[in-house]
């Protein structure tokens, strides 16, 4: 009965025109390796950590191992930054925290060929939105799994889930820097 209605709440969710994927909690660690499903059980993404570079890179793959995004912290900025590069080595965002925000967590992504985006929330406890000019493009909670250490991104279906993923990726790096 419950497995019944926690699937259809599921559906309802994707109904909505939104792609969810399955993330582990505690992912980012300079020099692993995880996959990201989607709500099938699939293999979708690889996030690849690599450990024995001069910068912390994590590069986001597709389930064929093809590059889509390179993930790179910036050293000597004032505010932690870091960027997302594509596959060619060309900066497609940066994602910084913002200044103040003393009701939450609140990150800004600044896109180099589009709209910025905002992420705000509660970010450590993994249950925050990603909008874009004020419309929620993805929302990420821990709600929807009761695995232990998973959390779950809902992607709106009219972006690109790599994107949206990677900025999940760098927030999740960026507020959990002691892994």
């Amino acid at each position: 009965m419950f497995r019944e209605r926690r699937q259809e709440r599921r559906e309802e969710r994707r109904g909505g025109g939104m792609t969810q994927f399955r993330m582990r909690q505690k992912i980012v660690s300079i020099g692993d390796d995880f996959w990201i499903e989607n709500d099938r059980g699939e293999r979708s993404y690889k996030v690849d950590g690599k450990a024995l570079r001069v910068r912390d890179t994590l590069i986001l793959e597709d389930a064929n191992g093809r590059e889509l995004y390179r993930i790179q912290a910036k050293v000597v900025r004032v505010r932690d930054t870091m960027d997302i590069e594509d596959a060619n080595g060309s900066t497609v965002a940066t994602v910084k925290k913002a200044l103040i925000d003393p009701l939450r967590e609140r990150w800004e992504v600044d896109v180099t060929n589009g709209p910025g985006l905002d992420v705000k929330g509660n970010i450590v406890d993994h249950e925050y939105t990603i909008e874009s000019d004020g419309r929620k493009v993805a929302e990420v909670s821990k709600r929807w799994f009761r695995v232990a250490d998973t959390y779950g991104v809902e992607v709106s279906d009219d972006v690109d889930p790599a994107f949206v993923l990677a900025v999940t990726v760098v927030v999740d790096a960026m507020s959990h820097p002691d892994r």
